[in-house]
């Protein structure tokens, strides 16, 4: 399926499998058995979606594993992606690859910062760091991706890029991530502004938006 996945019909027996749940969602339901157990009724639309998506859009495969690591909040990944990402690849090394990690290093550090999920509201890291209440991601990526002065970072945040040997760079030409919007137009403030008190001492001082 997730190779083979195109539309709404099986790839097997072409018989139409995707359906509408009551809240008028489209739907492909499975019974999903593996060595956690059985699930029953898993939805698995979103994943073929996204497989699809990806087999066209090849390059696009690390800016989403970006987002998900984001949304996990592990700062390490999150750095030895980005770092991986100017990483020279030498001769002997560039024949070896296939043409799908040829395109997947096409994306710059800046492209995969700024990176808008078009399968997930056009969010960017930055909402997906705030919805999933990752403070220290969203101060990565204010360090690495936005104009928000340094002298307003925390000590410990500086002691802790440091650690990881991240430099920031100057910003100048570049978009700052906190002006990005999501498909309804909301910045991550406005989404930090509806999440009842978790984002306390971060609305209105221009750490989430311009």
């Amino acid at each position: 399926m997730l190779d083979d996945y195109i539309d709404s019909n099986c790839p097997h027996c072409q018989t139409h499998i995707k359906i509408t749940s009551p809240s008028g969602i489209f739907q492909i339901l499975c019974n999903l058995k593996n060595e956690g157990g059985l699930q029953s009724d898993l939805d698995i639309l979103p994943i073929l979606q996204e497989e699809a998506f990806l087999r066209a859009r090849p390059a696009e495969r690390k800016c989403r594993a970006f987002l998900e690591l984001c949304r996990e909040g592990d700062v390490a990944a999150v750095v030895d992606l980005l770092q991986s990402c100017g990483k020279a690849v030498d001769e002997d090394d560039a024949m070896e690859e296939n043409d799908d990690d040829l395109e997947e290093s096409d994306k710059s550090i800046e492209e995969i910062l700024r990176y808008q999920d078009p399968l997930g509201d056009m969010q960017s890291a930055l909402h997906a760091a705030v919805l999933a209440s990752n403070q220290e991601i969203v101060w990565l990526l204010l360090l690495l991706a936005s104009e928000y002065p340094e002298n307003q970072f925390p000590t410990a945040v500086l002691q802790e890029a440091s650690n990881l040997e991240i430099a920031r760079t100057s910003q100048a030409g570049l978009t700052d991530i906190r002006s990005l919007k999501d498909s309804t137009g909301r910045t991550a403030e406005q989404l930090a502004a509806d999440m009842n008190g978790v984002w306390h001492g971060w609305l209105g001082n221009s750490r989430l938006s311009i």
